[in-house]
């Protein structure tokens, strides 16, 4: 993905609050036309739905209470913390499953 770096240096907040829970759409809305904070917008917006279905599942008793929420909410927070870190170093960074997930949808 070729962008120069003043496109880079303007979408790198943009890109780190992406990660912020609702505030995906911030990047999403708010800067369509820069590909580096929108790509890390749609996989805020990923990261977002993921940590919803953790939040659903957690309510499975003993599995969800003690397996599916707790290592699920480490697995997103390290997720959204390595995001917020790439984008702010003005790197591109594709996270693993999700990061497929969210090339492939269309906004």
């Amino acid at each position: 993905m070729p962008e120069t770096n003043k496109e880079i240096e303007e979408g790198k907040i943009w890109a780190f609050i992406g990660y912020w829970w609702i505030l995906f759409l911030a990047p999403l809305l708010g800067k369509k036309d820069n590909k580096f904070a929108f790509s890390h917008g749609k996989q805020g917006m990923v990261l977002f739905a993921f940590e919803i279905l953790i939040w659903a599942l957690s309510y499975i008793p003993v599995i969800g209470w003690f397996i599916i929420g707790p290592i699920g909410s480490i697995i997103c927070i390290i997720l959204a913390i390595v995001g917020m870190v790439t984008s702010l170093q003005g790197k591109y960074w594709k996270m693993p499953v999700l990061g497929d997930i969210a090339e492939k949808i269309k906004i």
